[in-house]
């Protein structure tokens, strides 16, 4: 019998927050996004070397990097209390990843963490806090007493994620996100254009390179199952075949 042929998209990990952050954590979300967009999910781990990185990277055909703590490249102002620094172990081979990736020309989705990090790494900056540096409102359930946050974002006509959900985006171009940020884009880098801010505060809330390659996201659309947004992942698998 031959064997299916799937490409297989790479997923970033955490380091657990307790502890000394000895375990590498992954939200089972994210592997079902991408198995249902017709991908093979392979864990990404968190190497000491670049090197170590390089023969698996060789496997991948497209990325995702997920969500994580405080970002410190870029850095517009200072981390508030509640937002510790991601660990250095894995915010480096995180920018290992996404280099090789880009060396290779392969397809990367960036999730909130993710998004943040595409933009640093190119040169963009990121809000440390972006609530009490712009004076939004909270973004975040951990600054909302523990409920979900949920708001609208407006989407960039003639922007590809445009496109991506063409079938669903309605005439004004508002679609419903989830929220769980406290820092956010302050200047996007050069070679990447806004594709959908807040419809309520101007937030950035996605990003894209003009080829396509580049998709980044501030909100969780693993978290959103059997909605349009699933179409990212889509968008994800459909570019990792090509």
């Amino acid at each position: 019998m031959s064997r299916v042929e799937l490409p297989i998209v790479g997923i970033t990990t955490s380091l657990s927050a307790d502890g000394d952050g000895t375990r590498q954590i992954l939200d089972r979300r994210y592997i079902e996004a991408v198995e249902r967009a017709g991908g093979c999910p392979l864990v990404v781990p968190i190497t000491d070397t670049r090197e170590a990185l390089e023969p698996l990277i060789d496997l991948l055909d497209g990325l995702v990097i997920i969500g994580g703590a405080g970002i410190i490249e870029g850095l517009a102002g200072e981390l508030p209390d509640d937002l510790p620094a991601e660990r250095e172990a894995r915010a480096r081979a995180d920018r290992w990843t996404l280099e090789l990736m880009g060396a290779r020309g392969r397809p990367v989705l960036g999730v909130c963490y993710g998004m943040q990090l595409i933009n640093a790494n190119l040169g963009g900056t990121i809000y440390g806090d972006a609530q009490r540096q712009l004076g939004t409102a909270a973004h975040s359930p951990s600054r909302n007493q523990g409920r979900e946050v949920s708001h609208e974002v407006e989407v960039a006509k003639g922007s590809l994620l445009a496109d991506i959900l063409s079938e669903d985006l309605p005439s004004s171009g508002r679609m419903e996100v989830n929220s769980f940020h406290i820092q956010a884009v302050e200047h996007p880098a050069s070679s990447l254009k806004v594709s959908a801010r807040g419809s309520d505060d101007d937030l950035i809330e996605a990003l894209e390179s003009e080829d396509g390659r580049l998709i980044g996201v501030q909100f969780h659309p693993e978290r959103l199952a059997g909605t349009p947004w699933d179409r990212l992942f889509d968008n994800l698998v459909a570019r990792s075949c090509a």
